[in-house]
């Protein structure tokens, strides 16, 4: 992906901000920089891109558990501010960049506050060296190079020739950053699906009403069907479409990790794991039965494709190969920080 092209700007500068990167901060501040611009702003206080950095990775962190690494200090001043300010991890970006630039709480300004040490002046370093901290507030205010901003002791200001460039391409930088960052991400989560859609998006599930019409016929036919978590019997319109594996993980709402489910239990489940060596069996049951009655009942069900994304064929729907899919991926959302429910 290329920025656009203008011939008085060393453009090849600012795409090379994010070559050989160590962490996740430099996508962050240059997504914060741009949303100020954005809001018309070109003197930028520093702690006010602090907390734009914390609120835009805040459900990336919190909701999603990707890691941005074990040294990411970002990640880490996250999981210390959401404790210090009980913020939750499903709070709106507004209100948590106005809860931060806000808070009286001391630890939350030093937290924050440490970003300063690194961040400002080594985001220029394509366009001067920038590993001392004192000659690189010089080069910046000189706007050596044409570089992008001038750093003081607690603000940026935008260099004028670039303020245009950045408000007329704010949406393709933005694409540009989060297509870096995602790259970057998947080389520290390799194994988690749909990043790119877990780093801008406040997570929005989708009402599951066409997946209840698959899971109706089946009830229908069997008269009821037993919850697997709590054996209660659930019929037409009394159960919740749970999803097995957390959505926060696999964010999708494929029908093979959708099934009926008591709805306090399914309230309580939440985004966590369940075991399953107890509950992979009864699960899979479900799943086999519902196949074949909507393979008898509706053999074109749009949905039925919706199981070749784990098997080559709804044929092989079979118990080790499923769950040779499955456990992993259980593995994987563990080890990224989902908990397990205790049952």
């Amino acid at each position: 992906m290329n920025l656009p092209h203008q011939s008085d700007l060393p453009i090849n500068l600012l795409a090379a901000c994010f070559n050989n990167t160590v962490a996740t901060y430099k996508f962050y501040w240059f997504l914060a920089i741009i949303g100020r611009v954005e809001n018309g702003e070109m003197t930028i206080a520093k702690h006010s891109l602090f907390a734009e950095m914390v609120a835009h990775s805040w459900y990336t962190v919190n909701y999603f558990h990707l890691s941005f690494g074990k040294q990411d200090k970002l990640q880490r001043a996250i999981e210390e501010i959401k404790v210090i300010e009980h913020l939750t991890i499903d709070a709106k970006r507004d209100l948590i960049f106005k809860h931060l630039t806000q808070s009286s709480e001391k630890n939350t300004t030093k937290i924050l506050q440490h970003f300063d040490a690194e961040v400002p002046h080594r985001f220029l370093s394509p366009w001067f060296k920038a590993g001392d901290k004192v000659l690189a507030y010089q080069y910046s205010q000189n706007l050596t190079n044409n570089c992008l901003y001038s750093v003081y002791k607690d603000y940026i200001e935008i260099n004028p020739n670039w303020l245009n460039y950045l408000k007329q391409n704010a949406g393709i930088l933005k694409d540009f950053c989060y297509w870096n960052l995602a790259v970057y991400l998947q080389t520290k989560n390799p194994n988690v699906p749909d990043i790119p859609n877990k780093l801008n998006k406040v997570p929005m599930r989708k009402a599951l009403g066409e997946q209840r019409k698959f899971w109706d016929i089946v009830i229908n036919e069997l008269g009821s069907v037993d919850c697997i978590y709590t054996n209660s019997k659930l019929t037409v319109g009394h159960y919740a479409v749970e999803h097995f594996l957390p959505y926060a993980f696999v964010s999708h709402d494929l029908m093979w990790n959708l099934i009926p489910a008591d709805p306090s239990f399914n309230s309580s489940k939440s985004d966590k794991l369940v075991p399953l060596e107890k509950y992979f069996r009864p699960y899979f049951e479900l799943q086999q039965t519902a196949l074949q009655i909507i393979q008898d009942k509706a053999p074109k069900h749009k949905f039925l494709e919706d199981y070749l994304t784990i098997v080559p064929d709804i044929s092989l729907f079979e118990y080790d190969r499923v769950f040779d899919q499955l456990q992993p991926m259980a593995t994987i959302a563990k080890n990224n920080g989902f908990e397990f429910l205790l049952t």
